[in-house]
């Protein structure tokens, strides 16, 4: 059979039709030998897949059995036991298999840390349970005399509970949180154009000012937190209905009712 070298060069991404076969070359140039057969294409599909494999194994740096590996197991399987993790179960903070610390994952929010439906209106008593039960892993002292590595991991993962768990027991926080993850952008640093509401929010200061009693101020200091907790009733209703708009101009009340509340206790 007359055999002859045949050299090909391929841009990135572009495929290659050899016979009935088709080959994709994902390198940005490769170039590769391989001999033309001719009149007999009916063996171009063995040869092809031979050539196809020896490619992936050497110029993509695949071997062994497996050719493709997977991100999302290799995310959650324990750096150190190599325990697999389902999708479904708790958050992966530390692995249920060897009880080590794992790296903080920043896909899993703040709601997931705690085993919390993703809503506005939570149950304060079963965060504040959840909340010790990750301190008690991650605590500094449970794992000093663990890696570096893991020490490491259990800092980071212990500030973020800690974070999450502040956020979502503050009202205010937990609505400003719940609204970007749902892609809602919050500017906390909005100036408010409601004339309504800064009329409001003038009459306060005025009264706080004048105030001359801690008894004057505590009862304003409720007048407060009552509106307060009135445009939370608010905002959750409004996130439910997926009114966003209203969800923010409940929020910009919330922020302004909160100030007023840390002037009183200031002044106090």
């Amino acid at each position: 059979m007359l055999m002859k070298k045949l050299r090909i060069s391929t841009p990135f991404s572009q495929r290659l039709l050899l016979g009935r076969r088709e080959i994709v070359i994902s390198s940005s140039k490769t170039q590769f030998d391989f001999p033309s057969i001719s009149p007999k294409v009916e063996q171009f599909p063995q040869f092809i897949q031979s050539r196809k494999l020896n490619f992936l194994r050497n110029d993509l740096g695949f071997s062994g059995r497996t050719l493709f590996s997977s991100e999302a197991a290799q995310k959650n399987s324990c750096w150190n036991c190599c325990n697999g993790v389902s999708s479904n179960t708790t958050p992966f903070l530390v692995c249920t298999a060897c009880g080590c610390v794992q790296p903080v994952d920043q896909s899993v929010d703040y709601f997931q840390i705690f085993g919390l439906e993703k809503k506005y209106e939570i149950e304060g008593e079963n965060l504040e349970r959840k909340y010790k039960d990750w301190q008690r892993k991650l605590h500094p002292d449970l794992v000093h005399t663990k890696s570096q590595k893991e020490r490491e991991y259990a800092a980071e993962q212990s500030a973020r509970v800690i974070d999450a768990y502040r956020t979502l027991t503050d009202p205010l926080s937990r609505a400003i949180y719940i609204l970007k993850l749902e892609g809602v952008h919050v500017d906390e640093e909005e100036k408010i154009d409601d004339v309504e509401l800064l009329t409001e929010m003038l009459e306060i200061r005025e009264t706080v000012d004048e105030a001359d009693d801690s008894q004057s101020l505590k009862q304003i200091q409720g007048q407060i937190q009552g509106k307060f907790e009135q445009s939370s009733i608010s905002f959750a209703d409004a996130f439910q209905s997926r009114k966003y708009e209203e969800a923010l101009a409940a929020i910009r009340r919330m922020t302004y009712y909160k100030r007023a509340n840390e002037e009183i206790v200031r002044k106090l």
